[in-house]
């Protein structure tokens, strides 16, 4: 079968995510026009910003409080979406997601440990529960690696069980301290289902500094890694550094899913769908699924995050809710539609 115009996807996808920015934008306690949201962004602008009214109000709701939040979704998007085209790239297994090797029991463990201990400690907008979030994600992924290192080589099916076995590990430790100190950890359950409530500019700047770089060394390694699907044999057979790239992928993409859980806290099935719902699109080259995929998750993230603050009117829900009830229904019609292509 033929596929669509890769330029046009492209373009596309693009109008739609500047479209959702700015519908997301217009949304929330205070309404604010498609039009009034247009003229502030422009009125900032040099030359033409004059040509342009706003308000005050309007300035602090659309730069202070809504757009940090958009694009801080954004970002989280991009970032689950790639690093979920790598996972399933690099384990040939269409249910490999981000969190595989740790990052999110890592992140829930030192984020608990931060709520019993009470500590105060800040970085730019990162809280303690934030920083012990990322501390404990990189911490548990550098354990796995280490406990799946077999002569020098890293084997997958030992790295999927080091993971497991680990996840499980501190899954229980996580429960025992939950039922022994409740109300500290009462705050953490409802972090570790993601929100973006607490976005900040500087936030989205380390975010983005971080996810910028990593999607840009993964496209540039996406040929390899259409090589590494086809078999590792093949792959090697025309000069690719198998289990050397292997590892810096992972490593790379497991450090973007840290920085995302610290900054948001764990939103999960963005990772796993998306890659699936663009690949029907694109087709299996990393070259197009990669840029098609950011985009898109970029796109869904903030759909999501818009429907878990309008929906309730004296407060939001957690992301991470959304983004489940939304990506297992999407994720079973995937399973039940395209089950001879992701087997």
């Amino acid at each position: 079968m033929r596929r669509p115009m890769t330029k046009m996807n492209f373009i596309i996808a693009m109008a739609l995510l500047l479209l959702t920015i700015a519908v997301a934008a217009t949304m929330g306690s205070a309404n604010i026009s498609l039009k009034d949201f247009i003229g502030t962004i422009f009125s900032k602008f040099p030359i033409i910003g004059s040509y342009f009214e706003t308000t005050g109000s309007y300035e602090t709701i659309i730069f202070n409080l809504r757009l940090p939040r958009i694009i801080l979704a954004l970002l989280a998007g991009m970032g689950l979406s790639v690093t979920g085209c790598v996972f399933q790239g690099v384990f040939s297994n269409p249910m490999a997601e981000p969190y595989l090797l740790g990052v999110s029991s890592g992140a829930a463990f030192g984020a608990t440990l931060a709520a019993v201990m009470q500590i105060q400690m800040r970085f730019l907008s990162f809280t303690t529960v934030s920083l012990f979030a990322f501390i404990g994600a990189i911490t548990v992924m550098l354990l796995i690696y280490k406990l799946a290192v077999v002569k020098g080589e890293l084997p997958v099916s030992v790295l999927l069980l080091s993971g497991l076995a680990v996840n499980y590990f501190l899954s229980a430790l996580i429960t025992l301290i939950m039922t022994f100190n409740q109300e500290q950890v009462e705050s953490v359950y409802f972090w570790t289902l993601g929100s973006f409530k607490n976005a900040s500019w500087d936030k989205v700047l380390l975010v983005f500094l971080v996810v910028g770089i990593s999607i840009v060394y993964i496209y540039k390694h996406s040929g390899e890694l259409d090589m590494i699907m086809m078999g590792d044999e093949q792959a090697k057979s025309v000069g690719v550094e198998v289990d050397k790239l292997k590892k810096r992928l992972l490593i790379v993409s497991s450090l973007v899913a840290a920085v995302i859980v610290a900054s948001s806290g764990i939103i999960g099935f963005v990772g796993l769908i998306i890659p699936h719902g663009v690949r029907l699109i694109t087709g299996p080259s990393h070259r197009k699924l990669i840029p098609m995929a950011a985009i898109s998750g970029g796109i869904f993230l903030i759909i999501c995050d818009t429907i878990a603050r309008v929906t309730l009117s004296n407060k939001e829900l957690s992301v991470g809710i959304i983004t489940a009830l939304c990506g297992v229904p999407f994720f079973l019609w995937l399973l039940y539609k395209h089950r001879k292509l992701v087997s």
